[in-house]
Formats: structure tokens, sequence, C-alpha cells
């Protein structure tokens, strides 16, 4: 039996087949279909030839959800809140990143104020009634509801973290009233403080709720039509999986669902490199993605902010995400002149519909694909193993205009949208490492994606790591780490407590129901799958007086209430560089993390009989490789490179989903499993 593991990007649709019984992997690659998700789906396993009998498992991500929200393409969404918190929305944070800018504008809100509605209720902070739920305050909703033809409510109260009676209240008679209309209660998506950011997350879940549950439905459909009947799973923003049923209600947690799947993939590579800190490189068709994992494990927050920038605060999410960096600058980003006639190359795409201008698919505009093509990087009969033949032609034609903007030949033009991206790309890397203190000396890149060994040697060398690595099928990197992820559930409750009223026996309470919690979700997650819940406790806490917190590790079997605070003052000093150990600590959020055990896709040693450095080498031709110069390289076929390969750039190692780069001066040396390694020479 195999496991089965689907992917939709921007530009392409991915899928990944693990046999459990020999250990061989497949992987297959087609043009994402915008219009009809559903379709490159059903792409990908017709062009794979699995026999849809033999899948007992099937996991799915994508950018359903995030692609929605920033294309503002969700359905009419209504929010119903506490009298007097009608505009929390657009009142949001008093901060903002940038605080110079007097024009500065606020994000819009995702639900106008016409269909933003009060109700009288109230609980305190202690979770006590103040006022009672008013229903004719709700039958005054229902009323308006239908007349603005609302297809999805969110609902945020109050103080509903701790106690979510009259929340809970509300949405069912909602759920009763309107039968058609999907409902969201903040407490269902987050036990977590601060009205603004769940109720923002609130919004978002209904927003792209009834779009999601459309999708999920038809590809259960077409899967089943098929013939595949298993359990269907989907990836989740926080590195595991859970059941279609409970995404259906839930898909704001798939916000960052494939790029959280390749994290966990880095790490692996990580794992079996001997590598604990990798800084992780994804170069996608539409965005870069950008991570770190230090110690052998990925970063998780709640602190996730869609559309965030320098200059723009965001969109608060308040459900666990991989913690990742995410740009416009993919090899169907659009280089153009802005209006001070500066090159610019992203956030806009050209995607998969119609695509880079080489493709020949109506696409006009020049784009990042299309200058690694006329810089000599890509085969133009060879690109996507050869199922799509690219138009150098075409590419030209549309990266004419850059030349004449740059008074200059189209390969320079070409060249210069390379180094535009690639400095892009370098920014987002130093965001997750060295500003966040990381010393990149430490660390290897793991480069993945179907463009991410495109660009990774000269990043690579300018971030200054200890070595890139290129895995195995990096262009099917997330359906890859898809299996090797595990289901997976975060709980968190806020029971803010100065550390001098608490007592371990009421730590080790909290997680008892938290754990309840966990086992009560697993039980009842149709499809999950997976065996032996193993837990993981943290407590974000923070000093008295301070508005954010820092996160520590609960041992929760030797919890003692002294070595927590030491733990504390200990990564707070790491954090911002002192403690405070004579001020009142508080404890916040308790976090309960549970996770159950799955086969993981095997990563054999290579079968070296019928390879050899002659076999790979399959020609020479001229590249170009940014600042170092056009040079004529060795084209190597990576499918046919034995283990044990080493050779000096420059040179071009090709495959079915990506292309390798290593530059002057630096050296390729092919490890035991096939992973490709590359290094300064000498």
């Amino acid at each position: 039996m195999g496991r089965l593991a689907v992917d939709i990007g921007g530009t392409f649709t991915d899928l990944v087949h693990f046999d459990e019984e020999s250990g061989n992997l497949e992987a297959e690659k087609s043009l994402s279909t915008p219009r009809d998700l559903t379709q490159g789906v059903l792409d990908t396993i017709n062009l794979s030839g699995i026999e849809p009998d033999s899948v007992s498992f099937f996991v799915h991500g994508g950018t359903t959800v995030i692609n929605a929200i920033t294309e503002r393409k969700g359905v009419r969404t209504a929010l119903v809140t506490t009298k007097g918190f009608r505009d929390i929305l657009e009142i949001a944070r008093g901060n903002r990143p940038d605080m110079y800018n007097l024009r500065f504008q606020k994000p819009v809100a995702f639900v106008p104020r016409r269909r933003r509605f009060e109700v009288r209720e109230r609980i305190d902070a202690e979770g006590c009634e103040i006022e009672p739920l008013e229903q004719e305050d709700l039958e005054a909703v229902v009323e308006q509801c239908r007349k603005q033809a609302v297809e999805a409510i969110a609902v945020q109260f109050l103080h509903s973290y701790v106690a979510p009676e009259h929340e809970a209240a509300c949405a069912a008679f909602l759920r009763e009233r309107l039968p058609d209309v999907a409902v969201t209660a903040s407490h269902e998506i987050t036990r977590e403080w601060r009205e603004y950011e769940r109720g923002n997350t609130a919004v978002l879940n209904a927003y792209v709720q009834p779009i999601v549950q459309r999708y999920f439905t038809k590809l259960e459909d077409a899967l089943r039509a098929l013939g595949i009947e298993c359990p269907y799973t989907a990836m989740q923003s926080n590195g595991g999986t859970t059941s279609f049923g409970w995404a259906k209600a839930h898909p704001i947690t798939l916000i960052e669902s494939g790029p959280a799947a390749g994290v966990n993939g880095a790490a692996l590579i990580g794992e079996l490199c001997d590598e604990p800190n990798v800084i992780y490189l994804d170069v996608g068709g539409t965005t870069v993605k950008c991570s770190v994992i230090e110690d052998g494990k990925p970063k998780v927050t709640t602190e996730y902010k869609l559309e965030w920038s320098r200059l723009n605060p965001g969109y608060p999410v308040r459900v666990p995400v991989a913690d990742l960096v995410e740009i416009g600058a993919g090899g169907g980003s659009i280089a153009h002149f802005d209006a001070a006639g500066s090159l610019r190359v992203g956030p806009q795409s050209a995607g998969a519909d119609p695509g880079p201008a080489c493709y020949d698919l109506g696409g006009t505009e020049p784009t990042v694909t299309d200058a690694k093509l006329l810089t000599g990087v890509l085969n133009p009969k060879n690109f996507a193993g050869g199922r799509i033949a690219l138009d150098v032609g075409r590419a030209r034609n549309a990266m004419q205009i850059i030349a004449d903007g740059l008074g200059t030949t189209v390969e320079d033009a070409a060249a210069a949208v390379i180094r535009v991206v690639e400095a892009n790309m370098n920014n987002a890397l130093k965001l997750v490492s060295i500003q966040r203190g990381h010393d990149p000396r430490d660390f290897v890149l793991v480069a993945a994606g179907g463009g991410g060994a495109m660009h990774a040697a000269p990043l690579g060398r300018e971030l200054g790591v200890k070595e890139i690595i290129v895995p195995r099928y990096p262009g099917y990197f997330s359906a890859w780490g898809m299996l090797a992820t595990e289901p997976r559930s975060d709980f968190a409750i806020t029971a803010l407590t100065r550390a001098e009223d608490i007592t371990v026996e009421q730590i080790h309470s909290v997680f008892s129901n938290l754990e309840e919690e966990a086992d009560a979700y697993f039980g009842a997650a149709d499809g999950v799958g997976g065996s032996g819940l193993s837990f993981s406790r943290s407590v974000d806490m923070r000093y008295f007086g301070q508005e954010h917190t820092v996160t520590v590790a609960v041992d929760n079997a030797a919890a003692d209430l002294d070595v927590i605070l030491s733990e504390f003052h200990a990564a707070h000093e790491r954090a911002y560089t002192f403690s405070l150990t004579d001020t009142p600590v508080e404890f916040v959020t308790f976090r309960l993390t549970a996770s159950a055990s799955v086969p993981r896709p095997r990563v054999n040693p290579m079968d070296d009989e019928h390879l050899s450095a002659d076999r790979a080498r399959v020609g020479r031709r001229m590249v170009g490789f940014g600042e170092d110069g056009r040079h004529e390289a060795d084209i190597y076929d990576r499918e046919a490179l034995p283990a044990g390969f080493e050779a000096p750039g420059p040179l071009v190692v090709e495959e079915p989903s990506s292309t390798t780069l290593v530059h002057p001066n630096q050296r390729l040396w092919v490890d035991r499993l096939g992973f490709l390694h590359i290094g300064e020479a000498g």
C-alpha cells in the first residue's frame, strides 16, 4: 500500500507517492489549474499512473486559503461582537511598523462596518457573567444577515477565551436560524486572549470557510470517483496533518499549508546529514519561503501576521503557524519598472495561467524563469522533464522591454532581473537568520522548490553558510515533506497568573485538561490516523508590566516552579539580552502540542551500479553566473551522478523538477543518499 501527497502551488501541482512495502518513491508534476484546483490534482494522479486502489493514505497541501485571502476572493462575511466593540477590526493596534509615516493608513478590515453587529452581553476577565446574552439582538442580526445576503458569520465576544458560553450560545442560535451560512465562533479557533487578534482570526476563518468546504467536498468526490478510498487529510500550518472534516471547520489553520510541510522536510534532511541547524529556502513559481530550524526543531508561532512587511502591520492570525518569511519572488515573478523608473521583480506573478512568456501559453510579461532561460541556466528542451518546451524567442520578446528601459542587451537585462530577485531573496534569508540573532556560519542552507537550487549557490555564499544542500526531488519537496509529517494538533489557553499565586499542582491541572482535549480530538478526528500520542508542553511567560511574552518549555513529569522561573529568565536573556530576576513574573498562556506517529518515507542509499560521472556528463553550454560572469559549463544529469562524485564549478546539474547551479570557485559533491552539497572550492 502507498501514501500519496499532493501540493498545489501557484504555478505547479506536485505529487509524491511512497510505497510502504518497497520503499520506492514516485514523483510527478503538472501545471496548476487556478480555475478548478481539483483538475490539477487529478492531472498529476493520471500522469503518475498510480493504481488508485493501492493508495491507503492521502494528504493535501496548497495555497487555497492564503490565495483566497490575499486576492480578496472570500465570501460576504459578517461579524457579531459584544456591544461597544463593533470597530475593533479597524481600531486594531496603535503601534505600527512605519511610525514616522504621517500618511500611514491601516489595513482595510475584511468586514465592512455595515456588516459588523453588536449584541448585548458581557463576561468579565475572570469568566463571571455581568450581563446575559440578549436574544432580541440576535433576532435583529439574523434579519440583517439575510437582507445583506451574508454567506459566513464570525462571532467574537469579550473574554470568550476564558468563558465561551455566550459565544457558543450565539453560534448555535445563528446556525439554527441560518443553516446555509457558515458560522465561526472565535473560541473554536483559539482560546488565547487579545480581542483584536481573536476577532481577526475568526473573521478570516469565516471568510474562506465556504470556499474550502466546497473545494474539499469536490475533491473528495473526485478522488472517490477515481477509486481512491482512504483517509483524506490536510496539511496544517503548524507542521501537522488533520482530517478533511476538521479542516473544513478550521480552514484558517491551512493558511501556510504547503510551506509548513517543506520546513518539516528540511528538518528531516538536516537530521539525515547530521546538521541540526538549517536555514530553509524554498523558491516556487510565485513566492519564496525562508525558515530557520535550530537544534533539529522547526519553530512554530502564533504571532503570524498575513501581509506583514516593514511598512505594513498586516493582519494577525492567532493560530500556530510555522515561523517563516514569505515574499513574492518566485520563478513566475514579473519584472517591471516602478514609478521612479527603478527595476523591480514581483510580487506580481504570472502564475500558471498564463505563466511566464517562455511557456508559450499566452504570457507576455518578463519573468524570472524567462531570465534564467535567456542566461542559459535552463535547458529549453528539458524543462519539467521535457513536458514543457520553453520558447526562447518569446522570452526574448518579453525581456526586450526591460532591455530598452536599461539601455542594454536582452541578455544583460535578464542578468539584471536575476540580480534584483536574488537581492530580494537574500533580504528574506537575513530576516529569518541574522536579524533574529543567528550566525549563518553555524547553519547549512537546504534549498528546495523548483527554483531553489538555481539561486542557492550565490545566496549561500553571500550569507556565509557552512554549505548548501540540495535534497533529492527538490521540485516536489513540500509534497515529500507531507509524507514526513505526523498528525498534530495544538491546544492553548490563556490563564494569566502571577508566579507567586500558582503552584506546580495547578500547572499540572491545566496541562491535564489540555491533554484530555487532545485525547478527545484524536479520538473524534476521522482519518487522522497515527498511533502513540506524544505531548510537548510550554508556557508563555513575561515580567510583570511587559506586553509580550517568552515561551518556555515545561517538563510536566518533573515540573518545579523554581526551575521553570530559571528557564524563563534564561530564555528572556537569550531573546532580549537581559533578565530581571527581581521582577515579578506572570504565567500567561499554557500550550500543549499533541502528535501521533506515522510511517515516514525512507531515504535509501544510492544504488551506484549503473551510475558514473561519464554517463552523467551530457554536454556543455554557455551559462550566465551573475556577478561571476558567463562561462562554458559542464552539464550533468543528476539521475546518473554516483555517490562520491565531486567536481569544481562552474557547472549545471539538471533533473526533471529543478536545475542546480554551481558557481566558479565552488565545488559540488554527492553524498551516499544522493543529496547534492555545494561549498567553497579549496
